[in-house]
């Protein structure tokens, strides 16, 4: 049910035709109250596509009855008929919900500049189709229409002392800081105020979407917003709540780290002993980002002297001649030195976990990527993005 497993939601998925394929690519996402809080963080990317112009707007006053998303088009450099394009979507679901555009939100994922009069078409009518189609059990079938290269729709539910949290996520590719590349709604019907649905959030995301990094890239519609209704009748203790929602989202942090494009690696890059969260995160991503890094996993080579030259690059303070570096549990190299045989070490399984131990203070992040693969290669030199 994902998105409409709390009390108050209710969603669709539908065929407009924006896809090759045939399959669905228009989803709508309804919150029947009673209350219409909304939050949402976006992209840090400095070039935002057309519905991340629009829906920074809406979020604004904290109030969000509705997000369409549409996949097989990002509307993203499509200029004042691209951004005409998200309004007359949030128009159009307005006018069918009888709600305000000012109160929906609206998320494209897809190809970079395309977005024309026969998109805008196939847009709206898939706005009225979801719409007429919207229903408690739409949840699994709004999760499919935002797929893009995704191989599978990607949804969890939690619950807690009588109030739920939903999500649904799109992304498998370009998945890096500023979100990852990725569609995100969450649901809720525990009660919040705006505030404490935009601080939990911004809490949640920064320590589980904003610390996977697939490949460096960062895109230009990336969206991750919370809707909560206080359906249930509770207001929950905030941390508890708070738990919960990372819980959620590092889940679907998961989820589309081990469905990155291509990947034959799922690597989890841990850095305790920091002198700061920020050198832990910085020298964890260092290590993501490297190709040759990302190449030795691809080859089954605990090749630890990549990583040290990696961390070798950033500004966190440690010692490079006091860095001890683990891989799959075998500590492959110690004080800036070889300890045990790279031959103890198995890289054959999908989930990979590289510890490094800087030595110089209390801190730690981990940082999730997967390794640089022939078929990554392949995939996005024959899908444009």
């Amino acid at each position: 049910m994902s998105v409409t497993a709390p009390q108050g939601f209710e969603a669709a998925g539908v065929v407009a035709g924006l896809k090759s394929t045939g399959k669905p690519d228009v989803a709508v996402v309804v919150n029947r109250g009673p209350r219409k809080v909304g939050a949402a963080v976006f992209t840090s990317n400095r070039a935002k596509a057309n519905p991340v112009i629009w829906s920074q707007e809406v979020v604004k006053d904290g109030v969000v009855e509705a997000v369409v998303l549409n996949s097989g088009g990002a509307n993203c450099f499509t200029g004042p008929f691209g951004f005409q394009t998200s309004h007359l979507t949030a128009e159009r679901a307005a006018e069918l919900l009888g709600v305000s555009a000012g109160d929906v939100v609206v998320c494209s994922t897809g190809l970079i500049g395309t977005g024309d009069e026969v998109f805008r078409g196939k847009v709206l009518a898939g706005v009225e189709a979801g719409v007429a189609q919207l229903s408690v059990d739409g949840g699994q079938a709004a999760a499919e229409a935002i797929m893009t290269t995704d191989t599978v729709a990607k949804t969890v539910v939690v619950s807690r002392d009588g109030w739920t949290i939903g999500g649904m996520a799109k992304g498998a590719g370009m998945l890096a800081p500023g979100l990852a590349t990725m569609l995100v709604v969450l649901t809720t019907d525990a009660e919040l105020d705006a505030g404490e649905a935009h601080a939990l959030l911004l809490r949640a995301t920064g320590t589980t979407f904003d610390r996977l990094d697939s490949d460096g890239c960062m895109s230009t519609n990336d969206q991750v917003t919370l809707l909560a209704n206080g359906a249930s009748g509770i207001r929950p203790d905030l941390d508890a709540f708070a738990a919960a929602l990372t819980e959620v989202s590092d889940e679907l942090a998961r989820k589309l780290q081990d469905d990155a494009e291509g990947a034959s690696h799922a690597i989890s890059i841990e850095v305790v002993h920091a002198r700061s969260e920020q050198d832990a995160v910085e020298v964890g991503r260092s290590v993501a980002r490297n190709n040759l890094f990302k190449a030795a996993i691809f080859g089954n080579d605990p090749n630890w002297g990549r990583v040290l030259a990696a961390i070798g690059t950033t500004t966190a303070e440690f010692d490079p001649y006091d860095v001890d570096v683990w891989m799959n549990g075998v500590r492959v190299c110690t004080a800036g030195g070889p300890d045990r045989p790279r031959e103890e070490v198995d890289l054959t399984p999908r989930a990979t976990h590289v510890l490094i131990d800087l030595k110089v203070g209390d801190a730690a992040a981990t940082i999730r990527t997967n390794d640089l693969t022939h078929d990554y290669v392949h995939e996005n030199s024959a899908y444009s993005s």
